[in-house]
């Protein structure tokens, strides 16, 4: 069985920081991974579980768990 059809994490960490990255450039960006799932191509539960490792590792983004009403909010912005 052949694991090069799945995108890696590290590809898929990649793409979801360059996301936000572009989406945050102008200031604040509040989200819920829902409503981003089918721009980045992941399942919310990915996009989740990537946001927790980004933001203990992300330098350029400052992320933080704002709130959560039926899912998390996200709230990102430029370090």
């Amino acid at each position: 069985m052949s694991t090069t059809a799945q995108p890696s994490t590290e590809s898929k960490e990649r793409r979801l920081k360059q996301y936000l990255r572009e989406r945050a450039a102008n200031g604040e960006l509040y989200f819920k991974g829902k409503f981003i799932a089918d721009d980045v191509g992941m399942s919310p539960k990915e996009i989740g579980a990537l946001m927790v490792k980004l933001s203990e590792s992300a330098t350029d983004l400052e992320i933080e768990k704002w709130s959560y009403t039926s899912a998390t909010t996200w709230r990102v912005e430029p370090a």
